[in-house]
């Protein structure tokens, strides 16, 4: 449960739009990181837009994080400098380093290479400053931004405009600007252009660091946010312009290294969709908590009846394991089945799925699954609200439901395991 009030506002579902016309009483205190690397003509562009904001200077940190060039990058008064040493691509462990120096109550990550419109800061704080869960995304638009003033960012960038991703446009038509995000908008959080809350940013341990190479770290940290809680929402008047095309339209090593980072991601993001088709990721999707008070034979079939019942998901399901210290590779579980009893289902029986189909359709926290006379059986559990909740200590923020079924039995008497697995009993 959290330990003290937090401040600002607990939403349900994904419902930012809860605040829609609402600004905070007053401007929150912004720490802007910016991640360069020996990028000087683009770094000065980027820190002189940061200048130009609309947003009260006195309440505006802005923190240059270096990963690691030649020579440290020149910065003006009043902006903040932190490095490291040049080891490779670190681009999510400079991004932390800059986190790490924040004082401001929002964070907001640009990338050197991006310079933002005057509104940028103002627009993109406005839903975490309003609520701390709440992960917003600007608009990356793209132009050649040489000789582009900044002063005149967004009138003498539109001269020299490039195409934006229409996959990535056409996300933001069809989820409402990720209104109606899903496990999956993850892939919509573009790391250049991002703001959270300081809260928010701590509860998921920051960039994952072991990412060395080019792309895949924001749509990974942008997951396990949307496990703890969060929610999505792109902001369009939040514009920033990157210095160039999208990545995707660069050089024709474009796919492949696009493959590397789908291949990674496939381990690390264990949902459907995601994960691969076959090979079983090391960390699971589905976590299955055994039945208390049971036989050994009882737990094998409970176990072994449920991870059959959830048919191809079973491959990202397993079972938690009885430890007082939890196990890492636990720790991108999205769903918890929870075994109140001893139970059996038949393979062929499609309640247990039906039920994950629901919490998943309906943006449910909790399904629990009764006996004909009432009693409970088994807890479909969402972790991301489950995550919520307990920050604020509240069991309202999504709704829950129970249903009865006759396809879940409890197992009372020690089963005849070799029955069962031959097909007999």
């Amino acid at each position: 449960m959290s330990t003290g009030p937090l401040p600002g506002e607990a939403l349900p579902g994904n419902r930012w739009d809860l605040l829609d016309g609402r600004w905070p009483a007053q401007p929150p205190t912004v720490s802007v990181i910016v991640a360069h690397y020996r990028q000087p003509e683009q770094l000065a562009r980027t820190l002189a837009a940061l200048r130009s904001q609309d947003h009260p200077a006195d309440r505006l940190q802005i923190i240059v994080a270096d990963d690691g060039s030649p020579e440290p990058p020149s910065v003006p008064d009043g902006v903040e400098l932190v490095r490291h040493e040049d080891r490779g691509f670190r681009l999510a462990a400079v991004r932390n380093l800059g986190a790490a120096a924040a004082r401001g109550d929002v964070l907001v990550f640009l990338d050197a290479d991006t310079a933002p419109e005057p509104a940028f800061i103002r627009e993109l704080t406005r839903l975490p400053a309003l609520a701390p869960d709440c992960v917003t995304v600007g608009r990356r638009r793209h132009a050649d931004l040489r000789g582009v003033d900044a002063a005149r960012l967004a009138e003498q960038a539109a001269r020299t405009a490039l195409p934006e991703p229409e996959w990535l446009a056409a996300e933001y038509r069809r989820t409402a600007n990720l209104l109606r995000a899903d496990d999956r908008s993850y892939r919509h959080v573009i790391g250049a252009v991002i703001a959270c809350s300081r809260v928010l940013f701590a509860a998921t341990g920051g960039f994952d660091e072991s990412f060395t190479s080019y792309g895949g770290e924001d749509w990974e940290w942008t997951y396990r946010a949307w496990l703890r809680g969060a929610l999505l929402a792109h902001v369009p008047a939040a514009v920033a312009w990157h210095d160039g095309p999208d990545a995707a339209g660069r050089d024709e090593g474009a796919v492949a290294r696009r493959n590397a980072e789908t291949i990674r991601l496939s381990d690390l993001i264990p949902v459907a969709g995601s994960a691969g088709r076959g090979l079983r990721p090391t960390h699971p999707d589905i976590a299955i908590i055994a039945p208390p008070r049971a036989s050994d034979g009882q737990r094998f079939l409970a176990i072994d009846s449920v991870l059959a019942a959830l048919g191809p998901a079973a491959g990202r399901a397993a079972v938690l394991p009885e430890e007082s210290e939890p196990d890492p590779a636990f720790d991108r579980v999205r769903i918890i089945v929870e075994l109140l009893h001893p139970v059996r289902i038949d393979a062929d029986d499609d309640v247990l799925t039906a039920a994950l189909a629901r919490v998943d359709g309906e943006g449910l926290g909790e399904l629990t699954l009764c006996s004909p006379d009432s009693e409970p059986l088994l807890r479909v559990i969402s972790v991301r609200a489950r995550a919520r909740g307990e920050r604020w200590g509240r069991d309202d923020l999504f709704p829950t439901a129970s249903v009865t079924t006759a396809e879940i039995r409890v197992v009372t008497d020690e089963p005849d395991l070799a029955a069962y697995l031959g097909g007999w009993g």
